[in-house]
């Protein structure tokens, strides 16, 4: 297993792992992931992990103005992490992680963040594991002002 920065030709994978980690949108992960490779400039880095297979998982790093108890501005987030489930616990997700905080050091920042749904105990119990603080809940609220 090697982890190295996303090319073109990855981009049927890249969508596929994109739709299992956030599904419903495929064809908004068509539009986005092609906007990536025709944009040049600020775009979001992309890492893939890659075994004989193909394509196993990825991480999206890109950069918010602000993220919860961050000191610096602005903040290399973690976006989107995804590891297909047969490669789960085997140090893939590990490896992703370590790659984008490598990077962001590479680049100067001297933190970076990241968020996860507030049911989803596995991606919560991975951060934990990888030495992560938890620094904030919240819960979203909504309500349609169409009578």
């Amino acid at each position: 297993m090697r982890i190295r920065d996303i090319a073109e030709a990855d981009r049927d994978g890249w969508v596929r792992m994109r739709n299992a980690l956030w599904p419903g949108s495929l064809w908004d992960h068509e539009v986005e992931t092609g906007k990536h490779f025709a944009t040049a400039g600020d775009r979001p880095i992309v890492l893939v992990a890659e075994a004989d297979e193909g394509l196993i998982g990825f991480l999206e790093l890109d950069f918010r103005k602000y993220a919860p108890d961050c000191l610096s501005s602005p903040v290399p987030f973690i976006e989107g992490w995804y590891v297909e489930p047969a490669w789960q616990r085997r140090g893939v997700g590990r490896a992703l992680v370590e790659a984008a905080e490598a990077r962001a050091l590479e680049l100067g920042y001297t933190e970076i963040a990241s968020d996860v749904e507030i049911d989803n105990a596995g991606s919560i119990a991975a951060h934990l594991a990888l030495g992560y603080d938890e620094v904030e809940r919240t819960v979203a609220f909504r309500r349609s002002l169409k009578r």
